[in-house]
């Protein structure tokens, strides 16, 4: 895997990973202030999808890295 490899798609991937995990991260920190009980609930599971999303999404954007790196090499 090297930068030359990095197809757009794969970087956009990323990039939305990025943010997804940055709203999850943010939305979990909002939890330390008093909220109330609706809010707790749904900050929390918009933050666990995020960051679910974030995760999931940036192992798929590395395994199509890495495959544009082997068919770019010719390796099997």
């Amino acid at each position: 895997m090297s930068a030359a490899t990095l197809t757009l798609p794969v970087a956009i991937m990323f990039a939305v990973a990025l943010t997804a995990a940055a709203v999850g991260m943010y939305l979990l920190s909002r939890l330390r202030a008093p909220i109330g009980e609706a809010r707790v609930y749904a900050y929390r599971m918009v933050a666990v999808m995020a960051l679910a999303l974030a995760a999931v999404l940036a192992m798929s954007a590395a395994a199509m890295w890495s495959w544009n790196g082997e068919i770019a090499s010719g390796s099997p």
